[in-house]
């Protein structure tokens, strides 16, 4: 009787020495390819021939749940294609319940779906299924069919079964995320080069009195708002705003395509009304898969006295002059929607005014309570700006959209006519110098760089550098031995900062003034090396009369508030 259990044991152990090496040889051939059409049909054959089963398939669940299909089959019977609702049939149930389904005699089991018998000739007399189990749930089944021996299928065929469903499983779990990390760089890599090419349509700024002026803030990385200005041959400047409904690549195409139909035609100086016919016939002749684009083109004089407008589903213009508003409706339906249309053309007196042509961004912007600002919103934001210069106040207006939540891609091009001016001054302050007065500078500097539309990042560099700047004057120009007052000066001009710092301490002899490495400096003594890591660069001269020091530092900032070294 020892010697029976002997054998049954020594039975047994090889068994499971059989069933491990094969997993081990399945999990290998599994591991060559992330391609599974290449690696499955193999995988699956070698399942049939290690279970001695006549036919092996392999089902998986499609992208909505409800549905299996069998995606690799082995036997006399091809049902590759074959669908099978989830819960229904053998298969159905092993996903649905998440659990091996056993069944020894098929003829007498209802559980078995047998219309493929009758259809093929094929008899199914006993069979196993495993699923194919992940950590967020089933993704498909593995399916074994009679035994070759003529038997049935036992309760260790299915233990088998399910352990090897594992590598089985976890094989297709990692190609399809190596799939999905393929296709979401392909994603990030087509995504950054629409929206490079949407960058490179916006148009420079222009200087010297330009009467045209526009930003574009994007809600998520491409932007579906477009505007751009160009010189027409009888001398005005023709212009146009526009937004493509819809997001993704799709709106990022048609908004590069009309933007370019736009330009083409707007180029040759026809009336806007005419512009924008022109434009909606060439959208009309081909499909925009439901998309259309609202849009408002006009030209102007180069001394802004005059505008001509057309808009097709835009938002109203607005003109401000002296504290009042008038809004100027579109006069037809988007473009893209309907051939045939007409616009209505509308001229603007604008002297002493401006224009403020927006996309329906602004008005959605979101306050604290998740209220759109609206017409009214955008109103009251002019009118706190309205003092400051063309510039200027487009930032200070970009920068409080910034701090409130962007639901779609905001873009404003403002129109009147501008003076050419010297240096923006963006801070003045005269303060003692002591150190406890440090933390109002600090607060102010930030406030004038914020309304200047500087980035963060860049900003806090600003602002720490400017703050050990007036430390040093602070500790070492005056020292213990003598008080006086620091005069600091903010300006702005053609992309670039001025930091001035004006003190009545005795003259520094400039040339002892050099920076220790950053790594050698210690908080809050950083000094002379942080300037020259922040700054694009820097002076510092004692005054004529041995009284006194002056201090300039300087940082190029791009017309988006970025740094020179970020600009594309």
């Amino acid at each position: 009787m020892s010697s029976g259990l002997a054998r049954q044991q020594s039975t047994s152990g090889a068994s499971e020495a059989r069933a491990l090496a094969f997993l081990a040889d399945l999990s290998e051939t599994l591991a060559v390819s992330l391609d599974l059409r290449q690696t499955l049909g193999e995988a699956v054959n070698r399942i049939a021939d290690f279970m001695d089963a006549e036919a092996a398939s392999l089902f998986l669940l499609d992208d909505d749940g409800n549905m299996l299909e069998c995606r690799v089959c082995v036997g006399p019977i091809d049902i590759s294609g074959l669908r099978i609702p989830l819960g229904q049939g053998v298969v159905g149930r092993a996903v649905a319940e998440n659990r091996s389904q056993f069944v020894s005699d098929a003829l007498s089991d209802k559980r078995v779906d047998r219309s493929n018998d009758s259809d093929t000739g094929f008899v199914t007399r006993s069979l196993l299924c495993a699923p194919l189990a992940t950590a967020k749930g089933p993704i498909g089944a593995l399916e074994v069919v009679n035994k070759r021996s003529g038997g049935s299928f036992s309760a260790d065929d299915a233990e088998i079964l399910r352990l090897v469903a594992a590598p089985t499983s976890l094989a297709i779990n990692n190609a399809r995320m190596a799939n999905e990390l393929v296709q979401q760089a392909r994603m990030r890599r087509e995504f950054d080069l629409a929206r490079r090419m949407q960058k490179s349509l916006l148009p420079k700024r222009r200087r010297g009195g330009f009467p045209l002026l526009g930003m574009n803030l994007p809600a998520h990385e491409i932007s579906g708002d477009f505007y751009d200005y160009f010189d027409l041959p009888d001398g005005r400047i023709g212009f146009f705003i526009g937004d493509v409904s819809g997001k993704g690549l799709d709106a990022a195409l048609l908004m590069v395509r009309t933007a370019s139909l736009l330009r083409w035609v707007g180029k040759e100086g026809i009336a806007p009304s005419e512009w924008l016919v022109r434009v909606n016939e060439e959208l009309c002749q081909t499909s925009l898969e439901g998309r259309f684009v609202c849009a408002l083109v006009g030209r102007c004089d180069r001394n802004a006295q005059e505008v001509e407008i057309a808009a097709a589903g835009f938002p109203p213009a607005m003109r401000y002059r002296r504290g009042e508003f008038t809004e100027y409706l579109s006069g037809g339906a988007p473009l893209g929607i309907l051939a045939g249309m007409s616009f209505d053309g509308q001229t603007i007196d604008l002297r002493d005014a401006s224009l403020y042509c927006f996309s329906d961004g602004m008005t959605d912007v979101r306050d604290a309570q998740r209220r759109t600002i609206g017409s009214e919103g955008v109103r009251e934001m002019i009118r706190r700006h309205a003092g400051a210069s063309a510039e200027p106040r487009l930032r200070g207006m970009f920068s409080e959209l910034r701090h409130l939540r962007l639901v779609d891609d905001t873009t404003l091009l403002l129109i009147e006519r501008m003076q050419a001016h010297g240096p923006e001054v963006l801070l003045k302050r005269r303060f003692p110098a002591r150190p406890e007065n440090m933390r109002e500078i600090r607060s102010l500097l930030r406030s004038a760089l914020d309304n200047a539309g500087v980035e963060t990042a860049i900003r806090d560099k600003l602002v720490l550098a400017v703050d050990e700047a007036c430390c040093n004057v602070i500790r070492h120009a005056y020292g213990p031995g003598h008080s006086g007052d620091i005069d600091l000066r903010v300006t702005s001009e053609a992309g670039k900062l001025e930091f001035r710092l004006l003190d009545s301490a005795p003259a520094v002899d400039p040339d002892c003034v050099r920076a220790k490495p950053l790594g050698e400096c210690r908080s809050g003594g950083l000094g002379v090396a942080l300037i020259e890591a922040v700054m694009d660069d820097w002076n510092l001269q004692g005054l004529p009369d041995g009284k006194g020091n002056r201090l300039i530092m300087r940082k190029r900032i791009g017309d988006n508030g970025t740094s020179g070294e970020d600009q594309e």
